[in-house]
């Protein structure tokens, strides 16, 4: 599958103080933003080749009844045992297309048309990360900037289902992405191949492992 990990986020408690315990650690914070008719607003940490966001529900209301209310992430928050978790895909060159996975079209107030998302049928199995693949961006050019600065290597999620669906299982095949099923909901990212041979470990408070 030609396709990679453009970023990934996780929901979090409203204004994302968790995420100040990437700063001491010298990640690289990119600014916030709301999105407006999602109802959701975020702290973005940036790599060389994609990023990690922090999100929030900001306005339920607007997350419940506004276009992106098929994400359900007022109920993804208020539900103990659903995935926090969101993966968004990119192509890996101009050549690249789609996956092949039943999927609906989530386009943001925030984006003009035709920048639309399409989101994988399981958003509405909440135990399962949200499946995501974003055709209008595009593929990282090989400046050398990746190589210089901390890139993403691979992504590993755990979550706690011992039968995915489909669309996760197809995620699965992207290289660089590993799906761990029957395990509590945690995200590891490992960063520069883990050359520095640093881990750190943000539970409880985020459900994340960083690897560098």
């Amino acid at each position: 599958m030609s396709l990679e990990v453009d970023h990934v986020f996780i929901l979090v408690q409203p204004g994302a103080k968790v995420a100040d315990k990437l700063l001491p650690l010298g990640f690289e914070e990119s600014f916030g933003r709301d999105h407006p008719g999602q109802g959701t607003s975020n702290r973005r940490f940036r790599f060389a080749d994609g990023l990690l966001e922090f999100l929030w529900v900001r306005d339920a209301d607007e997350a419940e009844n506004g276009p992106a209310q098929g994400l359900r992430f007022p109920q993804r928050v208020a539900t103990y045992e659903a995935s926090p978790f969101g993966i968004v895909l990119r192509r890996k060159d101009q050549l690249g297309v789609g996956p092949t996975i039943q999927s609906w079209t989530y386009q943001p107030v925030y984006f003009e048309a035709p920048k639309a998302f399409r989101v994988g049928t399981n958003s509405s199995e909440l135990r399962e990360p949200l499946c995501i693949y974003a055709p209008f961006i595009e593929p990282i050019q090989d400046t050398g900037e990746r190589h210089t600065g901390r890139s993403i290597t691979s992504v590993t999620v755990h979550c706690p289902v011992n039968e995915p669906t489909e669309i996760l299982a197809a995620f699965a095949d992207v290289e660089g992405l590993t799906m761990v099923y029957g395990k509590p909901h945690l995200m590891e990212i490992c960063l520069n191949q883990g050359r520095g041979g640093r881990s750190n470990d943000f539970r409880p408070d985020i459900p994340l492992i960083i690897h560098s």
